[in-house]
């Protein structure tokens, strides 16, 4: 599946990311990448302008790592910036005075009557105030900062949609409260590092001592995806429903165990859900497209991926539509369809490896055998590690009946992938016999029936060369 590779691109990169190997693959825009790592650092600086007290260090001469962002920020801007939210931040507090406050909905406040005079941000946070969720738990929830979350509650509150619950359950010691805001700090910052293992036991911890929340079993469950373990990504992320509520990104997660897990129907059901709640979210219509795909709904996957693509209206869509879309079409047999859509998608990621593949698999269908090994060659040389790249080159060179050059693909295939299919090692076996190498040809059926033990003409080669099967 499309998780388990960009999982193990992500694992085999020394030198990349994970943000970089997303543009990389075509999954995240490079504007959006620049744009939130921007955002996080500059409210990273203005949450320094709340500090009553601290420490800092200078290092002469430091220079940031390799592969580390470089971000331009006007330092007056931020300077005018903080001041601001310092002024703003008084005023709020005086209705949202800690992280740990709670909220509730007025009476009649949920039924959508005057929402057309609140903002944005008013209107996303109202369905999540149940008198349970903190602020900090909201700011969990929703991605946006404290900042932005107290806020919009100021709003509400000014207006009469919300109050404030007065709830001994939402008051605890200030060492408990420490000890949860160590376990939260260390869980993001291991996240964000990379160190799963760390990060999950402080998920964990967080999951104890905060037993009615369910973004730390949210964080779980991606920290399971991320580590290939899917019924436990399953479990934490039905839990995370369970708790937190029925939010579109974690039917979107839970949709991808159910799929890794082969529980294609589970999976369907998930993302339908989450589609029904966040109706103009291109990527969830992608994904619902591409598990049609793999249900062998041809058409609704070119449904999907034409709704999907009526969504992002004039914003470029990502790689995985021009490759799901593709291949949609191409299953249905609109050749010509399937052929411009591969085409586009490879002048929008020209270097994108596995576009090429797939563009090239379909020229050679419609007999552009010549376009179709250039695109192939332009993949290998972009991503050498991708050994379903040199097979499809050998199949190609195999029949064209290019023999020495088919071997050589397949056998740099082989070397990356050896389990990658028994029909690589038949073919390898039939190139050795064909040069007389008969020692090498038995070695190489003998791999193809270890593979696939129904593999006929395997064993019949391996008869005709005088070897029992």
């Amino acid at each position: 599946s499309h998780l388990e590779q960009a999982m193990a691109a992500h694992a085999a990169s020394v030198d990349l990311s994970l943000g970089d190997l997303l543009v990389r693959l075509g999954y995240l825009e490079r504007e959006l990448l620049e744009s939130e790592t921007r955002r996080q650092v500059e409210e990273t600086i203005y949450t320094l302008f709340t500090w009553d007290s601290g420490t800092f260090s200078f290092e002469a001469g430091g220079a940031p790592g390799p592969g580390e962002a470089i971000v331009r920020l006007n330092p007056e801007g931020l300077l005018l910036e903080g001041a601001r939210r310092v002024d703003e931040w008084s005023v709020i507090a005086k209705k949202v005075p800690s992280p740990d406050a709670v909220f509730a909905l007025d009476e009649g406040a949920g039924s959508g009557g005057g929402d057309e005079a609140l903002v944005e941000l008013e209107r996303r946070l109202l369905p999540l105030l149940d008198g349970v969720r903190s602020v900090r738990s909201l700011v969990e929830a929703t991605g946006l900062t404290e900042f932005e979350v107290s806020r919009a509650l100021y709003g509400l509150l000014s207006a009469g949609r919300i109050h404030r619950v007065a709830s001994a359950a939402t008051v605890m010691p200030r060492q408990e409260e420490g000890r949860l805001e160590e376990h939260r700090n260390l869980a993001v910052a291991f996240y964000r590092t990379g160190m799963l293992v760390e990060a999950e036991r402080e998920y964990r911890r967080l999951a104890e001592l905060l037993p009615r929340e369910g973004e730390a079993r949210f964080r779980l469950g991606l920290i399971a995806l991320r580590l290939g373990r899917w019924a436990d990504a399953r479990d934490h992320l039905t839990q995370a429903l369970e708790l937190g509520g029925r939010r579109a990104a974690t039917l979107h997660n839970l949709a991808l165990a159910e799929e890794a897990l082969g529980n294609l129907d589970a999976a369907d059901a998930a993302l339908g859900e989450a589609v029904s709640i966040a109706e103009d979210d291109a990527r969830l219509w992608i994904g619902w497209g591409l598990l049609a795909l793999r249900r062998d709904q041809m058409e609704v996957a070119r449904d999907r991926f034409a709704h999907a693509h009526d969504v992002l209206g004039q914003s470029p869509p990502p790689a995985q539509w021009y490759w799901g879309c593709a291949w949609a079409h191409a299953h249905l047999e609109s050749w010509q369809d399937a052929v411009r859509i591969g085409r586009e998608g490879t002048a929008a990621f020209p270097d994108h490896p596995i576009l090429r593949t797939a563009l090239a698999v379909l020229l050679e269908v419609t007999g552009e055998v010549g376009e179709a090994e250039a695109h192939l060659r332009h993949a290998l040389e972009e991503d050498p590690a991708t050994p379903q790249i040199s097979k499809n080159l050998g199949d190609l060179l195999y029949r064209a009946a290019r023999w020495d050059e088919a071997e050589e693909a397949y056998e740099r295939a082989a070397a990356l992938a050896p389990e990658l299919g028994d029909d690589i090692w038949f073919k390898l076996g039939n190139l050795a016999c064909r040069r007389g190498d008969l020692a090498a040809a038995r070695t190489r059926w003998e791999t193809t029936l270890s593979l696939n033990p129904e593999h006929a003409l395997a064993r019949a080669n391996l008869s005709g060369a005088g070897t029992a099967a």
